[in-house]
């Protein structure tokens, strides 16, 4: 199973390959506008405290690609090539500076992504090369629907367009405000740093299975308690990884039953061991963040793309209305009725 690390990499990619090909975004369904959300926090959350963590798989490494050369070609650098076809630098600059301050933030903290989105980019030329020597987008089928995409995406681009806030939309008043009427949602809740020694239940365990988990987990706990004992040590015997670190834990991320332990021991402590579902848990607590709420300039960039998005729908939605108001459609509904019928056939 592809692990959590390298599947968001490859959909962020995927996503980041889809602009690098210059694809519009093709949704045109209205949304009601939403309250403003807590930005989250630039780094990813910590796992629910079930098991003791075991690392993400490696990320995917990335192969030589086959056929790129760099070169000069009428003046451009060419920084990759399959086939006939070339991915030239500009080409690239300008793909970066059409995405958004979070794709580009996610560029900088992991430049592999960058690399397979190019990739991904290479092998989807490689098709569009097998589509046009066939002639395969002459199709009749296959013409109309391209007719339509591109009449959505031209329609998706314009409105973009005509929607897009002013540059120097929100101002600083503004963005005070909205900072000051969301300060309950920008609540970061108490952390924890813990340590885990794990020792796994089989699902659907019998009356032996149990018995032997809970001899276990006894044995360890004996040791923990044993003059001179190091947690670290005995985790890394147990099978886990790091210590048994966990690292910084939210409270609301904390399984119930094992927060309720945490939360009244001091630093350094050890609970005893908490039966759950899938085995038992011996945590340590290491070090603990009271709660505090982000400021603004730590959550300025989130904040004004949010504001920024809202008021792009606000300004799609009015724009739309005026049209329809100006040219009020007329519907034969009942037309309507007999094609979703055709289409659709009641069962």
């Amino acid at each position: 199973m592809m692990s959590k690390t390298v599947g968001t990499r490859f959909h962020r990619a995927l996503l980041l390959s889809a602009v690098l090909a210059g694809s519009p975004v093709l949704a045109l369904a209205q949304t009601q506008p939403r309250p403003v959300q807590a930005p989250a926090k630039p780094r990813a959350p910590a796992p629910q405290v079930t098991a003791a963590t075991q690392p993400g798989a490696a990320a995917v490494p990335a192969t030589q690609a086959q056929g790129t050369a760099v070169a000069k070609v009428a003046g451009d650098d060419v920084v990759a090539r399959v086939g006939g076809t070339n991915v030239s630098a500009d080409e690239l600059r300008a793909s970066i500076a059409a995405l958004g301050p979070n794709e580009r933030a996610a560029l900088a903290q992991d430049p592999a992504m960058f690399s397979q989105a190019v990739r991904m980019l290479l092998a989807n030329r490689l098709v569009l090369q097998e589509i046009l020597a066939k002639k395969w987008d002459q199709q009749p089928g296959v013409s109309a629907q391209l007719d339509r995409i591109r009449e959505n995406a031209l329609v998706e681009l314009y409105l973009q367009q005509v929607s897009a806030p002013p540059a120097n939309f929100p101002g600083d008043d503004e963005l005070q405000k909205v900072y000051d009427a969301n300060r309950a949602a920008l609540l970061v809740p108490r952390q924890f740093q813990l340590a885990q020694i794990f020792v796994a239940l089989p699902k659907d365990a019998d009356k032996a299975a149990d018995d032997q988990s809970k001899k276990a987990a006894d044995e360890i706990e004996r040791k923990l308690k044993a003059p001179g004992a190091d947690f670290a040590s005995l985790a890394g015997e147990n099978g886990a990884k790091n210590g048994g670190d966990l690292g910084w834990v939210l409270e609301t991320q904390i399984r119930p039953e094992i927060r309720a332990k945490v939360i009244e021991l001091p630093k350094g402590a050890v609970a005893d061991p908490i039966r759950l579902d899938d085995g038992w848990h011996i945590v340590k607590l290491i070090d603990t963040k009271a709660s505090y709420t982000r400021t603004l300039p730590e959550v300025h960039d989130q904040l004004v793309q949010q504001i920024r998005n809202e008021r792009a729908t606000a300004l799609r939605r009015a724009y739309v209305g005026e049209l329809l108001k100006d040219h009020p459609p007329v519907l034969n509904e009942l037309v309507l009725s007999n094609l979703l019928q055709e289409q659709v056939p009641a069962k």
